[in-house]
């Protein structure tokens, strides 16, 4: 029987919790993030697993790192969760094109790559407050850049014991995916405009949550907070099973031998995606390079290049918003293992980076970073990356996966490594028509984005998404914009605490 996987802080907190309870708090007390005391290897081989649903994938992954949840328990969350939402039975396929697998991650409900965790995590986070006796109500409060929001909504609207309060920025998401949001029903749903950026969505949420006196208060109303970003470790362990799940089919497919190494590319903002492939890799996939995919933002890329992370630059507004982040909250998870385990060294620079906003590591944890690459795609280069997969092969990609692109191109020239790769499709593009038709030098100012939607079908024959469709008519149900200063305060109005 597999060795039982604990979480502690990354600041730490010296107390180690179960894989459930881990998933109930979201964040330590000490605003650490919750890290696995050992990452345990696949039991079955990749050959193996490439026989398997994708389901049984995620079975074959998640029990080793959710110990303290049963056979029957797992297997209920999971098939409840990868089902009829999905609109392909493969719920995340592979498409070739020029010269790179795509991993379409995009197929849930929300058509974004966040529907492959927060499909779950509902069902993991009530499992989870049976187990431990639970009886407050857990409000779930999350900031968004975009498709966490509406994947947690979706995730959790009516979701029996839960609430779920979704902060983002007003002006910084697309039409398409504000509306998704705003149209969301269920009474337990509430979605809040803040004025400021992602970062201050974030930072306010982060500040909510460790906040004793805010909790002692909602404790005493019956209610308790947890997080479905991917601060949540329940949000994170999912996201390894596609990365399993594409290497297992490469094999099954013949794109590569047993045995063979294969990078991936993600497009990358608050760096959990990214962060799943890298502990992919260390439970046995032949991952060779980690590609980091940055936008203009590119605080990750010049981090990896100076083993400097410094967020005191001009936050850019781009065209992929789900990256434009300039705190990426799960790269402390990585700086913890790259200076050995160590809370110490990783909550010293995490509070360099609270209070003059960067910080340096050492040469020996920038040593640890050389499965890591970093790059950064411009606008132009963005655009160019959409139009180029759509003119010569057809294919149909939208703003973030095009930076992922873009990226990989470059490392390819800078580098000549030819190895299989994977790219990690984030959303589908029509959550992002705008810009996707001004790439494809078809963009209408006259037409909204449900009419540019209509006209990138008929250019692409791409079917436009039931999730895209749906929302065209749906009636505004939340409207609420707020000061970032008053966060806490739209919090307790909503859950009716004076």
């Amino acid at each position: 029987m597999a060795k039982e996987v604990l979480y502690s802080s990354t600041r730490g907190a010296l107390d180690k919790v179960k894989a459930s309870e881990a998933i109930l708090k979201g964040l330590a007390k000490d605003g650490g993030l919750f890290v696995p005391d050992h990452i345990p290897s696949l039991e079955k081989s990749l050959r193996e697993i490439s026989e398997l649903s994708y389901q049984e994938t995620a079975y074959e992954v998640m029990k080793l790192l959710l110990t303290d949840f049963t056979e029957e328990e797992l297997r209920y969350c999971i098939e409840h969760a990868y089902d009829s939402k999905f609109d392909t039975k493969e719920i995340a396929p592979l498409a070739e094109c020029g010269g790179a697998y795509y991993l379409e991650l995009y197929h849930g409900a929300t058509i974004a790559f966040k529907d492959m965790a927060l499909s779950i995590l509902p069902y993991l986070m009530t499992t989870a407050a049976k187990k431990n006796n639970v009886k407050n109500e857990i409000v779930i409060l999350t900031a968004t850049s975009g498709d966490t929001g509406k994947a947690a909504l979706a995730g959790f609207a009516d979701v029996k014991g839960t609430k779920i309060i979704v902060f983002y920025p007003k002006n910084g998401v697309s039409p398409i995916q504000e509306r998704q949001m705003v149209t969301q029903t269920g009474d337990n749903t509430c979605v809040i405009g803040i004025e400021g950026n992602f970062d201050d969505a974030q930072t306010g949420v982060k500040k909510i949550f460790t906040d004793e006196r805010i909790c002692k208060e909602l404790d005493a109303n019956g209610f308790q907070f947890s997080s479905a970003n991917s601060i949540n470790i329940g949000r994170l362990v999912p996201q390894i099973v596609y990365y399993v799940y594409s290497y297992a089919k490469l094999l099954k497919e013949g794109r590569i031998s047993d045995g063979d190494a294969i990078n991936v590319v993600v497009p990358t903002g608050n760096f959990g995606n990214i962060l799943a492939a890298y502990y992919a890799k260390q439970m046995g996939v032949n991952i060779a390079k980690l590609i980091c995919a940055s936008n203009s933002n590119k605080v990750l890329f010049d981090f990896f290049k100076s083993g400097t992370y410094d967020r005191n630059r001009e936050f850019v507004l781009t065209s992929s918003p789900s990256m434009d982040i300039l705190i990426s909250s799960n790269l402390e998870r990585l700086i913890y293992h790259i200076a050995g385990d160590d809370a110490g060294t990783d909550a010293s620079l995490m509070k360099e980076l609270n209070e003059s906003g960067k910080y340096d590591i050492t040469d020996a944890m920038k040593e640890k970073l050389s499965d890591f690459y970093g790059g950064y795609a411009t606008e132009e280069e963005t655009f160019a990356a959409i139009k180029d997969a759509f003119e010569n092969y057809g294919y149909l990609m939208d703003t973030h996966t095009a930076v992922a692109s873009s990226v990989y191109k470059k490392y390819v020239k800078e580098t000549g490594d030819n190895t299989v790769t994977v790219i990690a499709s984030t959303a589908s593009p029509y959550k992002f028509t705008r810009s996707v038709m001004t790439a494809l030098s078809h963009n209408d100012d006259s037409k909204d984005d449900f009419e540019l939607a209509e006209k990138l079908c008929e250019l692409s024959k791409v079917d436009i998404p039931e999730a895209v469709t749906s929302i065209r008519t749906a009636k505004v149900l939340h409207d609420k914009v707020v000061a970032k200063t008053d966060m806490e305060k739209a919090v307790k109005e909503f859950l009716k605490i004076q």
